[in-house]
């Protein structure tokens, strides 16, 4: 029997969207409060070996959204979405029943590269029902929707520690996607038609692949969004160890998350008037500057008022405003990668979000391994970060390209 789905309205559409997408953010937050139980578990001796347990995640989705672009390019976006989950909830279970540290990373590792499925899946249907300022608008909603579960995860996952030991969090998880991916095959139909379909083909691929190195847009902005995700992914590395380590926040450490990553969400909202009155490229480029600035600003402050060692306050009131850039950026800089890419934009949001993720693993590992008991290494890669990214994207804006196409 077949069932006939209609087009979701836009509202349930965005909120179905930001639930997909925000398994990825619920695998990674909700566990931070747990690390040192984890830790204490595996009798782990070194402390910024915990952060494997983040990274393993990021390493899983930077491998895994290469593959299901063009598999859902060229079996749909349903299909795709249904085997990663099936590989995320395989992932979950191996957490949930792990032995020792090498089964948890493996379990993690799994649960990346299937929550890789609904992330990247998930951003190229909102390219098959969007395009131009509109995606822009769109995805800025999804943003800010999916902010809140990275904001609350670290509560939740403080709550459920104190109910049970950290097996609980990815029993919580488990559930998580499996209401979403209830709600997505009961309502969501297939947005990418059949003739509209690629064939998974070495040769048409390896043609897809040209075509897309060779739009300097969607180059460099995926550039752009590795540095930029590169700074975010050490501080989720080393957030706890900041917080709750340096800073002695202990059970508190999960509002000051929040706190941070609702400045994110904030932005996201911002965002959507943003792109409309000055254009996404003036918006990106402004949030790049000005994050990079304050950054450097900061370094300095903290070097040589507070030899390294910044008050909370200090750290906060700094760190606000560069989360609220990063919100600036997120959105547009996929929707400018992938405007040019029409047709193709399953393999487009792989290559673009695989490529930023695979860049900012080994990059936010550098700075998170760096993590001396103090913030300065973190305030000094976001520095770094985003003197890369700007001098990237202002030369990306001043040349000849498709990106005032997509603004």
């Amino acid at each position: 029997m077949n069932i006939v789905r209609k087009k979701l309205s836009e509202k349930e559409f965005i909120s179905l969207a930001a639930m997909l997408i925000s398994l990825v953010a619920l695998s990674i937050d909700s566990m931070l409060p747990a690390l040192p139980n984890i830790a204490n578990s595996f009798s782990m001796t070194s402390d910024n070996s915990q952060q494997l347990i983040i990274t393993s995640v990021f390493l899983g989705l930077g491998i895994g959204q290469f593959f299901y672009g063009p598999l859902s390019d060229a079996i749909g976006r349903r299909p795709a979405i249904s085997l990663g989950m099936l590989i995320f909830f395989l992932g979950c279970i191996l957490c949930i029943f792990s032995t020792n540290f090498t089964q948890l990373l493996c379990g993690r590792f799994l649960q990346g590269l299937g929550a890789a499925s609904p992330r990247i899946v998930t951003m190229a249907m909102v390219r098959d029902c969007f395009e131009g300022v509109t995606m822009a608008r769109i995805l800025s909603f999804i943003m800010a929707i999916f902010i809140l579960v990275p904001a609350l995860a670290p509560l939740a996952g403080q709550v459920l520690l104190l109910m049970g030991d950290w097996p609980f969090i990815f029993v919580a998880i488990f559930l998580f996607g499996l209401v979403s991916f209830i709600w997505f095959w009961l309502r969501q139909p297939e947005t990418l038609e059949v003739e509209n379909r690629t064939p998974f083909r070495p040769f048409q691929l390896w043609q897809s692949l040209i075509f897309i190195s060779k739009q300097k847009t969607s180059l460099g902005a995926t550039l752009v969004l590795g540095f930029l995700f590169g700074g975010f992914v050490a501080y989720l590395s080393s957030a706890q160890q900041i917080f709750v380590g340096h800073y002695q926040t202990g059970h508190l450490f999960p509002m000051y998350f929040a706190g941070l990553a609702l400045s994110i969400g904030m932005a996201s909202v911002i965002n959507t008037r943003l792109v409309v009155r000055f254009g996404i490229k003036t918006v990106c480029l402004g949030a790049l500057i000005t994050q990079t600035i304050l950054a450097w600003f900061l370094v300095l402050l903290f070097h040589l008022g507070y030899h390294d060692e910044p008050p909370m306050w200090l750290f906060l009131l700094g760190a606000m405003p560069i989360f609220l850039c990063f919100g600036l950026q997120f959105g547009n800089l996929n929707s400018v990668a992938l405007q040019p890419l029409g047709k193709i934009a399953g393999l487009g949001a792989s290559l673009i979000s695989s490529g930023s993720t695979l860049l900012a693993v080994p990059l936010g590992a550098i700075v998170g391994h760096a993590y001396n008991g103090t913030p300065f290494p973190l305030m000094f890669g976001f520095a770094v970060f985003g003197l890369m990214g700007s001098i990237i994207f202002y030369f990306l804006c001043n040349s000849n390209n498709n990106v005032r196409n997509a603004t």
